[in-house]
């Protein structure tokens, strides 16, 4: 059960809710209830996918790559301390957003809310949890479907969170 709490912070932090729900209620200012809930499921979908694939077939990906665990996460370490760096900052030079076409996957799901940064997290910690007992891996992947739904839930819940604490509490919560 360790494991799983463990993982479920790990992910839940390292794919910045608070950041991902702000930049989706700025995509979806002009939608309405039932698009923005439709939008919602499509970038549960698309997390989901993206996610569990990173994370289960790391191993397979390194293979292929002929790339060692130790020197992607040391690759993968420095990205996600220059995009913490980045989001503290609030420099958004970086985050250019095109609003033409579906939103869902780019840029919503991908590299919104699966920056690279996480990207190198879900490689290196599905690699990580594979390689030991069976239920290390499984209650793993436990963990980070847990994080994804939450950061999913607070997708459907979006409006009432705006109405809650409004915009400038979004700002101060994605800094976080």
């Amino acid at each position: 059960m360790n494991i799983f709490i463990s993982t479920w912070i790990k992910f839940f932090f390292l794919l910045t809710p608070f950041f991902v729900l702000s930049m989706f209620l700025s995509l979806t200012r002009e939608m309405d209830a039932l698009q923005r809930r439709r939008l919602a499921v499509r970038v549960t979908w698309a997390i989901v996918g993206v996610s569990l694939g990173l994370f289960l077939f790391g191993n397979a990906l390194f293979r292929v790559l002929g790339i060692t665990v130790d020197a992607f996460r040391v690759g993968a370490g420095i990205l996600l301390f220059l995009s913490a760096v980045d989001l503290v900052r609030g420099d958004t030079s970086s985050r250019t957003v095109p609003t033409d076409g579906d939103i869902a996957v780019v840029p919503l799901a991908v590299p919104i809310t699966i920056g690279p940064a996480t990207t190198g997290a879900l490689l290196v910690m599905g690699s990580e949890a594979y390689t030991g007992p069976m239920t290390t891996g499984l209650l793993s992947c436990a963990g980070l479907l847990a994080a994804l739904f939450c950061v999913s839930a607070m997708l459907f819940a979006a409006a009432p969170v705006e109405r809650l604490i409004g915009r400038q509490g979004l700002v101060i919560l994605s800094k976080l």
